[in-house]
């Protein structure tokens, strides 16, 4: 698509919205407010008008047009040449739902500021539709999956950024901010995308991404995984993390997004995550849910990661360890709860109980902090995992967990 005619553009917007972003006019097409800005962003992607942004639908090309516009608005070109959208193919859905081929769009605006290397700056837009594989959507009739904050909330945090680095004249390198399709089927544009890059892949400095950051909560702590692929990460974080924020670093690059894709091309990633809810994979994750404040203040974080970066564009590569296939792999039971990832406090806290799943059954509550499982103390998310992992199907043990009264002793059957 060239970088004017935009001729596939949605329909009209809400009409409470109508003033605030133009359509039609890239110059009108980001409010004077950037806050109202990432509110118009979230609205907008997360409408009922996009049905979903399923890959290779009309929903997903209307959301991939938005973008492009976006992007244009702050001053990006068009990464490949002028041209914003990059079409791959899939032959089917890898995980059910349509049984035809399809074409998946992804979008990417380049800031050019003439130097070596390149930062790729990420979120993925697409979503389940009316509720392809992956949903968690108890109810047998389809509904639309509008995804607010899986991700409208981290391409949100993406413009963004753009509109924040655009003013920033002494990069100490190029930033490409790209929005990812095809993540829910499995990275399918991430993937395309390293194959086709708009940029050498030796000449990627890194990649952040932003998955889910429209939950942040009263804690300030943000989910940060990948700290251990470059050497300089936890420093560099470690420096810019505001007083009232609490970071939960994991180092392995391997993950559920778009950094996995990567990762395994070696080059040094960092993903961004505020934390699993109840309304995840859910029609119930809508926009009225999102923390508005709350993306600024992640992108904010970023920001400040960004411009640390540049004053030394270094990072040295280093593989990590395998956590979450090894965690995968480990157990063969599951107490059917959401974790909070970004709780930071001794204990694993239960975000959600999910219904008819052991934990339901037992007795267990949304915010029970898991401290022992049988004989295994729970420390934290992962020696939780540790513990799951020594436990057969139909198996039952004692599990303690720590409420506002004090500790609660339940039984569970896995």
């Amino acid at each position: 698509m060239s970088s004017s005619p935009f001729r596939f553009l949605m329909r009209p917007l809400l009409a409470s919205f109508a003033i605030l972003l133009s359509v039609s006019n890239p110059a009108h097409a980001q409010a004077a407010d950037p806050l109202m800005q990432v509110r118009v962003d979230v609205v907008y992607l997360a409408s009922d008008d996009l049905e979903g942004r399923q890959t290779g639908t009309r929903g997903e090309l209307l959301a991939a047009h938005y973008i492009a516009r976006r992007m244009e608005s702050v001053g990006l070109r068009g990464a490949w040449n002028g041209e914003w959208l990059q079409p791959f193919s899939f032959a089917a859905h890898p995980h059910g739902g349509s049984k035809e081929p399809g074409t998946g769009h992804n979008v990417a605006g380049l800031l050019d500021r003439k130097a070596e290397k390149t930062l790729v700056i990420g979120a993925h837009y697409d979503h389940l539709g009316f509720g392809m594989h992956g949903s968690l959507h108890a109810a047998d009739t389809p509904a639309i999956h509008n995804g607010a904050d899986d991700n409208a909330s981290g391409v949100a945090a993406l413009l963004w950024l753009a509109r924040e680095l655009s003013v920033v004249p002494d990069l100490g390198f190029n930033v490409l901010f790209v929005a990812f399709s095809g993540e829910e089927m499995g990275l399918l544009g991430s993937k395309a995308f390293l194959e086709k890059s708009p940029v050498s892949t030796d000449k990627i400095l890194a990649m952040l991404n932003m998955d889910m950051v429209g939950r942040l909560n009263a804690e300030r702590s943000i989910a940060i995984s990948g700290t251990g692929t470059a050497t300089e990460w936890k420093d560099l974080l470690d420096r810019i993390r505001p007083d009232r924020f609490h970071f939960n670093y994991s180092e392995s690059g391997i993950g559920p997004s778009d950094h996995s894709s990567f990762y395994l091309r070696n080059m040094p990633v960092l993903h961004f995550f505020t934390g699993q809810h109840r309304d995840y994979h859910k029609p119930s994750d809508d926009s009225p849910l999102v923390n508005y404040e709350g993306i600024r203040e992640v992108g904010s974080c970023i920001r400040s990661l960004v411009l640390a970066l540049s004053a030394k564009p270094a990072l040295q590569f280093q593989k990590t360890r395998d956590e979450n296939k090894q965690q995968a792999a480990a157990f063969k039971v599951t107490l059917g709860v959401m974790p909070d990832y970004v709780y930071t406090g001794e204990g694993m806290r239960i975000d959600a109980v999910i219904e008819n799943r052991p934990a339901h059954k037992a007795g267990l509550m949304d915010g029970d902090i898991v401290v022992r499982i049988g004989s295994y103390a729970v420390k934290d998310v992962y020696a939780y995992m540790e513990a799951l992992s020594k436990f057969e199907k139909g198996q039952s043990t004692e599990i303690a967990v720590r409420r506002k009264d004090g500790i609660v002793l339940k039984t569970v059957t896995f």
